[in-house]
């Protein structure tokens, strides 16, 4: 991808514009960033799916005498805009039977299936074209199907998002918000005292961009659908967890297994206190556990390529090689200096399979001529992963 190039996903803007003026920034607002699109779901397949024990699937149902959404309760009711607050708000994950669905003709209702790119190729396809953002950032599409008035109140996300209509209308109220305290006794995370700024309808094929923590209220006016594509940002405590949890799997190794040893320990008159010099040795232990200037690397990228716990593939141990290959739309396949991830696995990688690897990791697919100048130890590699299930031929 060529980055300094103008695109109609980000309304003219480039990627490297796009990225130093909005992203973790400001907002941007884009019409008809895909114009004439039309969801290749529609609420047949949605309602179908929500029905399916391997996708996620939660419900939202707002109760309240002020969720209308009228011209009038819209445009000057303040009501209408503290209704939220007001409301009774019921959540519910599924999977859910049609049956355990509000009519479509009830008001208020919303129906969220998160990780839709790891279920539809077409939605994959879509996903990817916010690959100007590293793969290491990038989530997954959410899809959201409301009646009339449903939305899941105003809130914000410690993530970056991407909001494309695809059906009917929402009207988005957004706001900086310095007050981040939350209604108590809700199922879900709603602002006690939201304070837009700004307020727009989009219509299908139009775009929001919102960075972290930018608090935002979005009403269906009509049955509508929207897509959110999100990105990933773990927190410092969980990084920290994770990564001291798969540098300890190789710990023993790094570090050898010499004993502790005090021979010139005195004496105590109090045995409960922890000798320093015991406290020195766990010290030194856990340098040398770092000391491999790449295994903070390592683990780093074997959690960040791990496929999320519904993830499952389907392997072919009778899959036919040769030809062009393409990665599965659930594989993670990303790489560092030294070495390529894939699914939570790391291999060490040099030379011309490094790089043909690693562009396999930037297209998700190599050409025939490209798999032609793989090394055989690299072929068996990638053959390997086509039995897992993590690339395909490409047809």
């Amino acid at each position: 991808m060529n980055v300094n190039e103008p695109l109609a996903l980000l309304g003219g803007l480039s990627p490297a514009i796009f990225m130093q003026r909005h992203w973790h920034k400001k907002p941007l607002v884009i019409r008809q960033a895909l114009p004439g699109f039309v969801s290749p779901l529609d609420r047949t397949d949605l309602i179908a799916l929500a029905a399916q024990p391997e996708v996620e699937s939660r419900l939202v149902v707002q109760a309240s005498s002020t969720a209308k959404t009228s011209d009038k309760a819209r445009d000057e009711s303040a009501a209408y805009r503290k209704s939220a607050v007001k409301s009774t708000w019921k959540f519910r994950h599924g999977p859910f039977a049609r049956a355990a669905l509000p009519p479509f003709k009830q008001l208020g209702w919303t129906v969220l299936l998160q990780g839709m790119d790891l279920h539809d190729e077409r939605l994959h396809a879509l996903m990817n074209q916010f690959r100007f953002i590293p793969d290491a950032r990038l989530d997954d599409l959410m899809v959201s199907y409301a009646t009339d008035g449903g939305g899941v109140g105003p809130h914000f996300d410690s993530y970056d998002v991407f909001l494309l209509q695809t059906q009917g209308q929402r009207r988005w109220r957004i706001g900086r918000q310095k007050d981040l305290s939350l209604v108590p006794n809700m199922p879900l995370k709603i602002l006690a005292n939201f304070e837009p700024e700004e307020e727009f309808v989009l219509n299908p094929g139009d775009m929001l961009y919102l960075p972290p923590r930018y608090a935002h209220d979005g009403v269906a006016v009509g049955e509508c659908m929207t897509y959110s594509i999100g990105f990933r940002s773990p927190n410092r405590g969980e990084l920290a967890s994770e990564l001291l949890q798969r540098l300890a799997e190789d710990a023993a190794d790094a570090v050898g297994d010499a004993m502790y040893r005090d021979p010139k320990q005195a004496a105590v008159e109090n045995s409960g206190a922890i000798p320093d010099a015991l406290v020195e040795f766990a010290q030194a232990a856990l340098t040398d556990a770092l000391q491999d200037p790449l295994a903070l690397r390592r683990a780093l990228g074997e959690y960040l390529s791990e496929p999320k716990a519904q993830v499952s593939f389907d392997g072919d141990s009778d899959a036919g090689w040769g030809g062009a290959i393409r990665l599965d739309r659930r594989t993670r396949l990303m790489y560092d200096a030294k070495h390529v991830f894939i699914n939570g696995e790391s291999y060490v990688a040099s030379g011309r399979d490094a790089q043909l690897i690693r562009a396999l990791a930037d297209q998700r697919y190599l050409s025939e001529k490209e798999v032609a100048k793989l090394s055989e130890g690299a072929v068996a590699l990638l053959q390997d992963w086509q039995e897992a299930g993590w690339l395909h031929a490409d047809d």
